[in-house]
């Protein structure tokens, strides 16, 4: 094999779907202004309390120009669509022309925790009620995971090399990574890195409840009438998740690639940690997620006073938010209290494998403007006083690295550092 060419990867583009919008720009001005985008599902019946989700607010991809009555009609995973618009959104946002040049050295990484467990929900449903010929004969390419990514490349037209991270929670930052490398070492000029999820079925919301990690809201919470404030990651009340659907996608490009066609880098991707726990498939383990944080920063050439800002995983568990704490004591030390810390899935909730890409977009647009976003809905926890989580309103915040942490079920831990531009 040739030789890595040790390229520098900036960030230069990215579109997103969530809770808060269809769009980055849109989710991004809610963001912005302190609002969460959680309310009781509308998506499909649940007989559970876990019925507060994130849902993307006017999504029907049968409106889009390029998705035929037929086309819907036989991609029935719902990630399909929202990976090929979030893929589109990202070239658009960078301003990068896929053509003959571009096209084969872009290639495409989506990661999903789940793919297309509503198509093969449906097909099962035909199978048990219709008859076995009623099996869609799409169902195949509907659950293989780099499908999404595939029919991104046919409507966009880019030919490098396309797959599917599979890191549960943690598989858009594991994209981004995996993306980053095959940038430096040469195999590609240009990368669509992030993860979608399409999780809002009634099978995945029960089996979520029923293994206690979600928020389950009676009369006596204060979601109850307010379903905004569901999820709220380091507060004393936190009770778990809000499971969520959407997107994120990164357009990443290698320096000169970026300079030769006139692209605007919003950061680099500075350092990248990852490892696995060998602990237990839900539980995580301090141990290895400080290991996974401290080999992000030295993979930056930094110190951990560099960091200006963090991006926490924050799930809004009462054992998830206190693990992540005590790793970033351990790491920052006594400095912990003058770092920001900004916890999206308070206002997006959980997207599982597109988590990690659109909370990695949120944090690299605040620190190009100089802001750190907030944690909504919070409420103090005395165990927690050390940590600054930026509560409920956003703050100006010049900062020149960003630490984006995501962990996932079985084990998998991610953490990036981008440098503002």
């Amino acid at each position: 094999m040739k030789a890595p060419q040790n390229r520098k990867v900036f960030v230069v583009g990215y579109g997103a779907a969530t809770a808060l919008g269809r769009t980055f720009e849109t989710t991004w001005d809610a963001a912005l202004a302190g609002r969460t985008g959680l309310r009781r599902i509308t998506r499909c019946e649940v007989l559970t309390r876990s019925n507060i989700v994130g849902e993307i607010p006017d999504w029907d991809p049968s409106r889009l120009d390029y998705v035929s009555k037929k086309e819907a009609s036989l991609w029935d995973a719902a990630y399909v669509f929202l990976t090929m618009e979030a893929c589109r959104a990202a070239l658009a946002n960078a301003g990068l022309v896929i053509d003959e040049e571009t096209g084969p050295r872009t290639g495409c990484l989506i990661g999903s925790a789940l793919n297309g467990t509503d198509a093969y929900r449906i097909a099962v449903n035909n199978y048990v009620n219709q008859g076995p010929l009623k099996v869609s004969p799409y169902l195949l390419p509907n659950v293989c995971a780099n499908l999404p990514a595939g029919k991104a490349g046919m409507l966009l037209g880019f030919s490098g090399p396309i797959f599917s991270p599979q890191g549960a929670c943690a598989s858009g930052n594991h994209a981004i990574a995996i993306g980053a490398r095959m940038i430096r070492d040469g195999d590609c000029d240009f990368v669509l890195a992030g993860g979608v999820e399409t999780c809002l079925v009634p099978e995945i919301i029960q089996g979520f409840a029923n293994m206690l990690a979600t928020i389950k809201v009676d009369a006596r919470d204060r979601a109850f009438n307010d379903p905004g404030q569901a999820s709220r990651p380091f507060s004393l009340d936190r009770k778990g998740f809000v499971l969520a659907e959407g997107a994120g996608v990164l357009v990443l490009a290698a320096e000169e690639s970026a300079r030769a066609f006139g692209l605007t880098p919003k950061a680099e991707v500075a350092g990248i940690g990852w490892n696995s726990d060998a602990h237990h498939f839900t539980r995580p383990n301090q141990k290895t997620i400080v290991r996974a944080i401290q080999a992000a920063i030295e993979d930056a050439g930094l110190s951990p006073m560099d960091i200006g800002a963090i991006n926490a995983h924050g799930t809004s568990t009462q054992a998830g938010d206190t693990t992540e704490a005590g790793c970033l004591r351990e790491v920052f030390g006594a400095g912990l209290q003058h770092i920001p810390i900004s916890a999206n899935k308070s206002q997006v909730g959980h997207s599982l494998g597109a988590s990690a890409a659109i909370e990695a977009a949120l944090a690299i647009e605040a620190m190009g403007k100089g802001i750190v976003l907030p944690t909504a809905n919070h409420l103090p926890d005395p165990a927690l006083s050390d940590l600054d989580v930026v509560p409920n309103h956003a703050r100006n915040h010049a900062h020149e690295f960003v630490l984006s942490n995501s962990f996932g079920f079985g084990g998998t831990n991610c953490c990036l550092i981008f440098r503002g531009k």
